[in-house]
């Protein structure tokens, strides 16, 4: 599998080192941690504060979800976005691999499964920041080599010491040349190569600016057209060469949102895989189909990203009706 880019690579920052942190403490949420560890361009966009090195194969990283965040939500006025618990640990598993594996900043991060599930109560707002504690495993940890080249990380979500919430992210790296080399002619592609599309309505998927939304209608019932604004803030905080995977899962999620009709439903849970790039010059549609209400008022919802004829990324959404 080709997989997709966790975040472009900060390709002119100085290499990191690993950290030796063999003493068992607190993690610490004083501070956020460089923004490059986390391939953020903003350090307003940077939500995980400290990592604990517990052992081998073993961590903590500590993280604060702001009171608000200009896209992340809360998405309703008692509940935090899901999504953001998902870009928490998109943050920590790239941490973990430059502090704690070494790997070089130039290096480009692709992912080819994501997981997540988040207890509804565990993401309720309370008019301040949340700290929340993500304990880490690694497995499947592959080398080129001597250098680390792709892992699984498995991830538990921990509020006030109640566990909330648990993830699973398989990643893998390779070095600046190599991705040139994968990428050919799209290795200098940007967003504003994308067709310029018009958005649904924004109340329609619980927005309410038109460069928040990732939908354009199709004349196919249950098919959306994906579509972006590429001087997004958050969604293109840095230069791109191809979607990166969180568009494409709240695409999913706007997608999802359409298809059972109500703009407020949260996205408890989540299981996609990456199969090749989304590249910004061909039209790609989200497929979706709705399944019955489960018993604890969720509906799945299966989505499909195709691009040229073939699947680029697919999975399910589990929401949670308001």
């Amino acid at each position: 599998m080709v997989g997709t880019i966790l975040q472009e690579s900060a390709r002119e920052i100085p290499e990191t080192k690993i950290i030796d942190m063999s003493a068992p403490r607190a993690v610490d949420f004083q501070q956020t941690i460089p923004r490059s560890l986390v391939h953020r361009a903003a350090v307003s966009e940077v939500f995980v504060t400290d990592l604990n090195i517990l052992g081998e194969g073993r961590f903590e990283v500590g993280a604060q979800w702001p009171r608000r965040h200009s896209f992340f939500g809360p998405r309703t006025p008692v509940f935090h976005d899901p999504m953001l618990y998902a870009e928490t640990i998109r943050q920590a598993a790239l941490l973990i691999a430059h502090r704690a594996y070494g790997v070089p900043l130039s290096h480009s991060f692709l992912s080819d499964h994501k997981e997540y599930a988040v207890e509804e109560t565990g993401l309720a707002t309370l008019g301040r920041p949340v700290d929340v504690v993500l304990r880490v495993t690694a497995h499947e940890v592959e080398y080129r080599g001597k250098n680390v080249g792709g892992m699984r990380l498995d991830f538990e979500c921990f509020r006030d010491g109640r566990r909330i919430g648990t993830a699973s992210e398989r990643w893998r790296c390779v070095s600046s040349a190599v991705y040139r080399r994968v990428r050919g002619d799209h290795f200098a592609a940007t967003p504003f190569q994308a067709a310029v599309l018009a958005p649904v309505a924004p109340a329609s998927v619980g927005r309410d600016r038109e460069e928040d939304v990732l939908l354009a209608a199709t004349p196919t019932d249950g098919t959306w057209a994906l579509r972006f604004d590429p001087d997004h803030a958050v969604l293109f905080d840095h230069p791109a060469d191809h979607v990166p995977g969180m568009v494409l899962i709240e695409g999913a999620r706007q997608a999802a949102l359409l298809a059972i009709g109500d703009p407020y439903a949260l996205p408890a849970r989540a299981d996609f895989r990456f199969d090749s790039y989304v590249e910004f010059d061909s039209e790609c549609l989200l497929v979706v189909k709705a399944h019955e209400q489960g018993p604890d008022r969720t509906r799945t919802v299966r989505v499909e990203a195709r691009q040229k004829g073939t699947t680029a990324a697919s999975g399910t959404l589990g929401m949670r009706l308001s």
